[in-house]
């Protein structure tokens, strides 16, 4: 049993995984995007819409195709969420908290209603797709997983998206450390006007850090569709997991790397209601709350600490006004 909870505590922890690591490279620029809730809901209604007109208009589906037309849809519209975002925060120079909560609100209003436009055409009842034909190619792992028992089950059954949110992890982790141009973007997100006397444009390291981590973040969306939920969209299903994401954020110390073993702890504590007998629903409310208490906990911890390397970029959720420097 431990076994089968690990591996959905891993599903339930992987489009935390993309949000997170999509959110803190945001973060490190210094931009707060509370949209990311509607973000992933975007990425997840765009895979969607791919899926359905792809499915539609095939009489033989194409695997890859079935895989690449999706994939490219959650991703420009994670695309557009962002450039938006940075649009109205970077150019405009709105509050980021207003334009994120807007954001999130706006996202979730454009997956229920493309959600339910597409549940009509379709010819349902019920404001839900199925798309399981799509889904199998997503959702397939490795042949020889189940030969290997516990080990495979665990670490080897899982979709090539999973392993790809864990590999973005490590990159953008690499990224922002190793590199020239992550230590730039670092630059920006702690001290903008310094970066700017230093010759950085401030602005396009933004733009690049938001939209890429705007694209990111709606990947678990996609994930969260086409393989955790079977291919299954129902409108207001994703749940609070694009919050869990932002929590996992400062969990994981604004790092990606530990966002990884985040992730898995969150989707765990997420889900081990499941797996505890005779608990009613109150119960199982108050169990899902763990991921946030953890959080808070976490937040007391640091701040009592007070290290440098657990607090956030300097400059986050502040507007640069270059005339100012």
């Amino acid at each position: 049993m431990w076994a089968a909870f690990i591996r959905r505590a891993i599903m339930q922890g992987i489009p935390l995984l993309y949000g997170s690591t999509g959110e803190i490279l945001t973060e490190k620029s210094g931009n707060l995007n509370l949209g990311i809730p509607g973000i992933m809901y975007v990425g997840g209604i765009g895979g969607v819409i791919g899926a359905f007109l792809y499915e539609q208009h095939a009489s033989t589906l194409n695997p890859l195709l079935a895989v690449l037309i999706p994939l490219l849809c959650s991703m420009l519209g994670s695309l557009l969420m962002g450039l938006l975002y940075c649009f109205l925060t970077v150019t405009m120079r709105a509050n980021q908290n207003v334009t994120g909560l807007a954001m999130t609100t706006f996202g979730v209003g454009v997956g229920n209603f493309y959600g339910g436009s597409l549940a009509k055409l379709a010819g349902s009842d019920v404001p839900s797709i199925n798309l399981t034909a799509t889904s199998s190619y997503f959702r397939a792992s490795l042949p020889f997983a189940e030969k290997l028992g516990w080990f495979g089950e665990i670490f080897l059954s899982h979709s090539f998206l999973a392993y790809l949110a864990i590999i973005m992890a490590l990159v953008s982790s690499f990224f922002l450390v190793k590199t020239h141009s992550g230590l730039r973007l670092r630059a920006v997100g702690e001290s903008p006007a310094t970066a700017d006397a230093a010759g950085v444009n401030v602005a396009r390291y933004k733009y690049f850090a938001t939209c890429i981590g705007s694209v990111i973040a709606g990947l678990g969306g996609l994930y969260y569709v086409m393989d955790y939920a079977n291919g299954v969209w129902s409108n207001d299903g994703f749940g609070d997991r694009g919050w869990l994401a932002i929590a996992l954020v400062i969990f994981a110390v604004w790092k990606p790397n530990y966002s990884i073993l985040g992730s898995i702890l969150f989707g765990g504590l997420y889900i081990v209601h499941n797996y505890i007998p005779n608990l009613d629903v109150s119960g199982q409310e108050l169990f899902k709350m763990l991921p946030y208490v953890v959080t808070i906990l976490f937040l007391i911890v640091t701040s009592i600490g007070k290290k440098r390397e657990a607090q956030p970029p300097a400059s986050l959720g502040l507007p640069y006004f270059r005339e100012d420097r």
